[in-house]
């Protein structure tokens, strides 16, 4: 249905196969049957962002963020003004009582900071020469200030003025941050969490103290969420995934998901060494609230908040490591890959029999910070009752090279961007086939039938 009409893949190595992964021509399943390109970067494309129902808005190593209207993919906006890559971006939402406004905010390599208005194209403010590159960016619309974390943690507010700022004792910096109850925010910095606490006096003045350095987990800290308003979830490069209280940062469930090696490999070769740090890097995270979808290395593995357990999950679920992922429901997701793959699964009440798991594995075995394993056994899945499988149902050939992230408009079509420097539009091709009659008909009855 869908080729690499863009270019070709490498051919694959000797990788783990399975019939369900070869879903072949007919995908009824998959509704998105007709796309569209868009062009207008000259470098990897690595961020997009939701504007409103109708647009978006990409940036990349080329330093353009350009604006786009998903229904006809035209490109609305070109904004220019970094000198050099995007490295953070997102939507910066002030209501001042009578007007709410979208803008866009951006951190480039260049050190500098921009806010931009998406109608105009116009950059409203801007800030140069700060100390260090942003990694990341945060907006607490409540306080209508938002926080720019990387070799330090910066507060400003909507006029770009600095409010306070703190060094960190990370070299590589504030990589991800997210919103607390109480005023607080989580910032990962290499193996820790540090929970910093915004207190606004009643001149306005906002200043920030660090309470708590969080320091359980092993290895560089990859992936930082919110689960919902009492929890949020970390997940690090040796793929271990914490569940944490977001009021008392205590930890309520704690998971080091290791491969098992076959019985062949392990009769053909003495391994020495841990597994290869791709293998089980915890790359993304997301959530609806009730189950986290985490991608570790070419994995994906759906766990349920309430129950603290596995509900899905497949090792090899791409060729390559999964780079962005997203919850359609409780039952359905999607995701992307460096193989330059877009897939759609659904959760079905069938047994995986064949598939080796993980130890520990999102509390089938252990969980909480009392019985945090030091060298737990590897054990089979088999052995755990109610564990349901991800069976593919599309699989969206159209990028020729890694797919960086994608963005959901729901009816009105999905959205990535790869490093192929391009980004494609997916469609719902019978809705679309539908909506081109009605404005046929439409413009029939306007000219009188003629």
């Amino acid at each position: 249905m869908l080729r690499w009409i863009l270019g070709g893949r490498e051919a694959q190595g000797s990788l783990e196969k399975s019939s369900v992964l070869c879903i072949g021509e007919e995908q009824p399943k998959n509704w998105f049957t007709e796309l569209q390109v868009l062009k207008g970067h000259f470098d990897i494309v690595r961020f997009l962002v939701q504007i409103d129902d109708f647009r978006c808005a990409s940036a990349g190593d080329d330093g353009l963020v350009l604006v786009w209207n998903v229904e006809t993919g035209e490109r609305l906006q070109e904004l220019r003004g970094h000198s050099q890559q995007i490295t953070a971006m997102t939507t910066f939402t002030c209501d001042d009582g009578d007007t709410t406004h979208t803008s866009l905010l951006t951190a480039s390599s260049d050190r500098s900071l921009s806010l931009w208005d998406p109608d105009t194209g116009n950059r409203v403010q801007t800030i140069s020469d700060l100390q260090s590159s942003v990694k990341c960016l945060l907006v607490l619309e409540r306080l209508c200030v938002f926080v720019s974390g990387g070799g330090e943690l910066c507060v400003w507010n909507k006029d770009f003025q600095l409010q306070c700022h703190r060094p960190n004792h990370s070299d590589t910096g504030i990589t991800a941050l997210i919103e607390l109850p109480k005023n607080c925010i989580a910032a990962a910095m290499d193996k820790e969490i540090v929970i910093y606490r915004l207190t606004v006096s009643t001149d306005s003045s906002i200043s920030v103290a660090e309470v708590r350095c969080l320091s359980d987990h092993q290895d560089r800290i990859r992936a930082l969420i919110n689960v919902n308003d009492g929890l949020f979830a970390s997940g690090s490069h040796a793929g271990e995934l914490i569940l944490w209280d977001a009021i008392e940062w205590n930890i309520m469930a704690y998971e080091h998901i290791l491969w098992e090696e076959s019985q062949a490999c392990t009769q053909a070769e003495i391994r020495l060494s841990a597994p290869k740090p791709s293998e089980m890097a915890i790359q993304h995270l997301t959530t609806n609230g009730r189950h986290i979808l985490a991608a570790v290395g070419s994995g994906l593995y759906v766990f349920s908040v309430l129950t603290k357990t596995v509900v899905a999950y497949r090792k090899a679920a791409h060729d390559s490591n999964v780079l962005h992922t997203m919850l359609l429901s409780d039952s359905e997701l999607m995701s992307c890959s460096e193989d330059g793959s877009v897939r759609m699964w659904e959760i079905q009440d069938l047994p995986l029999s064949a598939e080796p798991a993980s130890s520990g594995f999102f509390g089938m075995w252990t969980f909480g910070r009392a019985n945090k394993p030091s060298a737990a056994p590897l054990k089979k899945v088999v052995d755990v009752p109610n564990i349901r499988m991800l069976e593919l149902t599309g699989d969206l050939i159209g990028h020729s090279g890694a797919v960086q992230m994608f963005v959901s408009f729901r009816e009105n079509g999905l959205v990535t961007c790869s490093t192929d420097h391009l980004l494609i539009l997916w469609k719902n091709g019978e809705r679309q086939s539908q909506l081109r009659s009605l404005a046929l008909f439409q413009k029939l009855e306007e000219n009188e039938g003629l």
